[in-house]
């Protein structure tokens, strides 16, 4: 057993000598020639990616959908994964309304977070839908596409009527059932960076 550990012992000490003498990465020098890889971003190349949607709507595209036109779009492009109706499947429920008495989800892990029970903002349904969805080919869907999806799935939720008419206007405006239980952080400065 002693001589196990001895052993073991050198055989560390080796390691850290000879780690200790490979040559360690430099960062590059701030002068330093660029590699010749790549080139600038252009206006149009950051155009293609600046697509996010913030809760209060700004960078939502022009557009509309309905339900009915949600419901087609579902059927063919969400409904595999998702379920019939949202209700669920191999992806992520996306209807209901249930959320305990007091918002118990940390207390109650049988409640399932979807967007009717725990989504704060409308527009950030369609900015995730839009960037991310359908999953296997995400960012496929036209700005009238998600709309109406958005629409689909938010009256699905009782949030909206069915006649309602999704766009640029109407979806900031929409009131989720827990918006009021999210916090905006207003920390400003410090030490801890987010």
């Amino acid at each position: 057993m002693k001589r196990a550990l001895i052993i073991a012992a050198a055989v560390i000490a080796s390691a850290s000598a000879l780690a200790a003498q490979q040559p360690r990465a430099t960062a590059r020098p701030a002068d330093a020639k660029p590699l010749g890889i790549g080139r600038p971003a252009s206006a149009e190349d950051i155009a293609k990616i600046d697509i996010d949607v913030r809760p209060d709507g700004v960078g939502l595209p022009e557009g509309k959908g309905t339900f009915a036109e949600g419901a087609k779009v579902y059927t063919a492009k969400c409904q595999s994964c998702h379920g019939a109706n949202g209700q669920g499947g191999s992806a992520e429920r996306l209807v209901e309304r249930e959320s305990g008495k007091n918002w118990d989800f940390a207390t109650n892990p049988k409640l399932v977070k979807a967007v009717g029970n725990y989504w704060p903002y409308a527009t950030t349904l369609f900015d995730y839908t839009n960037r991310a969805m359908p999953f296997m080919q995400p960012g496929t869907l036209t700005p009238d596409e998600t709309y109406s999806l958005v629409a689909y799935i938010l009256a699905l939720n009782k949030i909206v009527p069915e006649d309602a008419v999704m766009d640029r206007a109407s979806l900031p405006k929409v009131v989720m059932p827990s918006k009021d239980r999210f916090v905006m952080d207003n920390r400003k400065g410090g030490k801890i960076v987010k």
